[in-house]
């Protein structure tokens, strides 16, 4: 007599009237959805997802399916995103699968495609369908996956998220990327009082440029502590702002920020350090003033900077009345000179500056003018807009 094979299935937990778990944390899932909905939040979600990860639920991202809703989200344990999107659910359930082979997967199947998303049964596996397509994916059981509890958020306000962009994108530039000086690897945001008026301020230093945005503090954040938040969180900020139209909620703490978009929720952890003092490093009383065209002078600076050496990029600016002579030599490949027109009537002054950092500032003002306020060749310049301008940038010169 053949025995027969006896199919193991875990012990099935009931949670509700048609709602079942097993143990193991698998659930019986089955979800349907729009593929480019899908497409979309996981577009959002697998970015946080490490390539490299030695924990393995954290190369995962998480599938909750529950009334009418699927929601996803991934961790790399110090910044979360979670998306809710409407879907058919079949049966509620929960499971984890491979972030990025997912995200390929969907990206990869036809526009206007229907995705179905089902537990087989099996442990550890689940079901993608897709007109003829079939995918059998390895899956991680939900339980297994981490919760970045945000804990108490002291503060809460709302602002545009043109607003949020715009700290955002003016200073993000300036972030080091020097690991061993923790505390400027991100953006410092706090408020202050500005002749009378509470302005939420953004800045960031790498020790070599600085750059300071405000703007009108909103409502509820006046008295919230300084932040840091760190430079995945600010990158992933960044590319959540699709409508500048929309309201950004932000809740935050002493360790933790989160940022409401819609059905979008990033929260992250906080640089746990002390950012330095940078009003220190504004210079107050340069008194050499030159105004230049930003795109004539960016596309000189460009030219010339084009033989500079990749260790240096160093360009040196010589100065006289209503004249700008830029100038780079490299020992390696010879020498280029530029003159332009400028507003610039003090004292004849040489002074260099790194040629990348020139054209990042640059590519910052709004105006088609940048003021420049000099002091002497071994003094920090202070760029603006104009006097008074929300943005200003400080720029350490170098030897040339």
């Amino acid at each position: 007599m053949v025995p027969q094979r006896v199919k193991v299935v875990p012990p099935a937990i009931c949670v509700g009237p048609s709602t079942y778990f097993f143990e193991d944390g698998s659930g019986p899932m089955k979800v349907t959805l729009e593929r480019a909905a899908l497409l979309k939040s996981l577009g959002h979600v697998h970015r946080v997802v490490e390539r490299r990860n030695t924990i393995p639920i954290l190369a995962n991202v998480l599938l909750q399916a529950a009334d009418g809703r699927l929601k996803l989200k991934a961790t790399d344990l110090d910044l979360e995103v979670t998306e809710s999107v409407a879907a058919d659910i079949g049966q509620a359930g929960a499971t984890t699968l491979p972030a990025h082979v997912l995200y390929d997967i969907v990206r990869k199947l036809p526009d206007g495609a229907q995705v179905s998303l089902e537990m087989t049964g099996e442990a550890g596996q689940l079901l993608l369908r897709s007109g003829r397509s079939r995918f059998n994916l390895q899956s991680l059981p939900e339980s297994d996956f981490p919760d970045l509890n945000a804990g108490d958020l002291s503060h809460r306000f709302s602002l545009p998220a043109g607003d949020l962009k715009k700290l955002i994108d003016k200073t993000q530039f300036a972030i080091s990327t020097e690991e061993t000086r923790y505390y400027l690897n991100g953006i410092y945001v706090h408020t202050t009082d500005v002749d009378g008026h509470v302005m939420l301020r953004a800045v960031a230093t790498d020790g070599h440029r600085l750059a300071r945005v405000e703007i009108p503090a909103p409502a509820g954040s006046a008295g919230m502590p300084g932040i840091i938040i760190p430079r995945k969180a600010v990158t992933e900020v960044q590319k959540l702002v699709e409508d500048v139209s929309a309201e950004v909620t932000v809740e935050l703490s002493t360790t933790k920020i989160r940022f409401t978009f819609g059905d979008v929720v990033l929260t992250s952890k906080l640089i746990d350090g002390t950012f330095p003092d940078y009003a220190r490093v504004i210079p107050a009383n340069n008194d050499k003033r030159l105004v230049i065209d930003c795109a004539p002078f960016a596309a000189a600076v460009d030219r010339v900077s084009t033989i500079s050496s990749e260790r240096g990029r160093a360009v040196k600016l010589a100065l006289s009345d209503g004249r700008l002579t830029l100038s780079v030599t490299n020992p390696d490949s010879g020498s280029a000179t530029e003159e332009i027109e400028v507003d610039y009537d003090s004292g004849a002054l040489e002074i260099g500056f790194n040629a990348r950092y020139l054209l990042d500032i640059t590519s910052q003002l709004d105006s088609d003018t940048a003021l420049f306020k000099l002091a002497d060749a071994g003094s920090p310049t202070l760029i603006q807009d104009r006097d008074g301008a929300a943005a200003l940038y400080v720029l350490m010169p170098m030897r040339v």
